[in-house]
């Protein structure tokens, strides 16, 4: 492949997100759009975190001996309590370490 087309195609994407950010101005939305696109986050991360934590490698429902759910409830609650996303994370990881190393 030639470094060329990456390059070309590399600038074309870049300046089509960069125009919708730069081309956007708040005035074009209404206030009914605004607040239907405030709910877009909270639609989705659901969606891209429900797989990795209860499907296993081939996409059947793992509920029972699963780790990752154990450890997502502590970080829901170890975050919930401290309000951190930095303590959410590291209490989140340590505690799926601690099953998948020490526990199982």
């Amino acid at each position: 492949m030639h470094w060329s087309t990456i390059i070309y195609s590399g600038i074309i994407t870049y300046l089509t997100r960069f125009s919708m950010i730069f081309l956007l101005k708040e005035d074009i939305l209404n206030d009914k759009a605004k607040k239907v696109l405030s709910y877009v986050p909270s639609a989705i991360f659901p969606a891209i975190i429900f797989p990795p934590i209860f499907l296993d490698n081939i996409g059947s429902l793992d509920l029972e001996s699963n780790p990752k759910i154990l450890a997502t409830i502590f970080a829901i609650i170890v975050g919930y309590i401290t309000k951190s996303i930095i303590a959410t994370i590291f209490a989140g990881l340590t505690s799926y370490w601690f099953l998948i190393f020490v526990y199982y």
